[in-house]
């Protein structure tokens, strides 16, 4: 029951988060040129599910070639199209003004994760295999140390600001979170985009969350159910708080 409630807290985020970036364009921070490029990018998902199935239905290469490409379509594209975006650095990490060029391209490089959030039994797929999750995520550009254990359930919404060390063990229903929204000193929407560190031999307690720029040192071992805001530092079992990274 737990897993079928964080899922559902995950699509529900992702529902709150729409509707604050909705907040910002409505409130004028995003004008209509930018509006309309959101517009056109809230199809990615759409496409992205639709070029797999039909990779699978009309291509007329043979049974292998034709299922190759659909893999090739749903897992393999998206991830190297965020690797460019992040090699151009197109991405910045820290506080991101909504409307601004990094803004939109992390807009894309969410778009192009959706479906995997949406539907996380692909994922759970890659999970079956030893060590393939933790090679599918370095192609988004994530750092993934050797011998790193994802639980069932393991939810993700920013696959490339991730840096875990080796022999990590993530408990059941842990959701890696590295991104937020929150609100300026002069209140304006802004986004935060920071790396979640984990160490080497951490283990996270089940069901936890950890959002934008939390780090856990080497050998830790967290609670079950830990809520770790922004920023933080996790050592000796207790939370530090650090400065906030400059804004972009």
């Amino acid at each position: 029951m737990s897993k079928i409630v964080m899922q559902a807290d995950l699509s529900n985020n992702i529902h709150l988060e729409t509707k604050a970036v909705k907040a910002a364009i409505n409130s004028g921070e995003i004008h209509w040129s930018g509006r309309l490029l959101m517009l056109v990018l809230n199809f990615i998902p759409l496409v992205h599910a639709a070029c797999t199935i039909l990779a699978l239905l009309v291509l007329h290469a043979g049974g292998p070639v034709r299922f190759g490409v659909a893999i090739g379509i749903l897992y393999i594209l998206p991830a190297l199209t965020t690797r460019m975006l992040l090699l151009s650095n197109a991405i910045p990490a820290g506080h991101i003004a909504i409307g601004s060029r990094g803004f939109f391209a992390w807009w894309l490089s969410f778009q192009l994760q959706v479906v995997f959030c949406r539907f996380p039994a692909l994922e759970e797929l890659l999970r079956l295999v030893p060590g393939l999750y933790s090679q599918w995520l370095r192609l988004w550009g994530a750092q993934i140390g050797r011998f790193t254990y994802w639980a069932a359930g393991t939810l993700i919404t920013d696959r490339s600001f991730l840096c875990i060390g080796n022999d990590v063990v993530f408990g059941a229903g842990v959701r890696l979170n590295s991104h937020v929204l929150d609100k300026s000193d002069e209140g304006a929407v802004e986004l935060l985009l920071a790396t979640v560190k984990i160490g080497d031999g951490v283990m996270v307690g089940g069901y936890s969350l950890l959002t934008a720029g939390t780090e856990i040192v080497s050998h830790e071992v967290t609670r079950a159910f830990l809520i770790s805001p922004p920023f933080s530092v996790w050592k000796d079992g207790r939370r530090i708080r650090t400065k906030k990274i400059v804004r972009k």
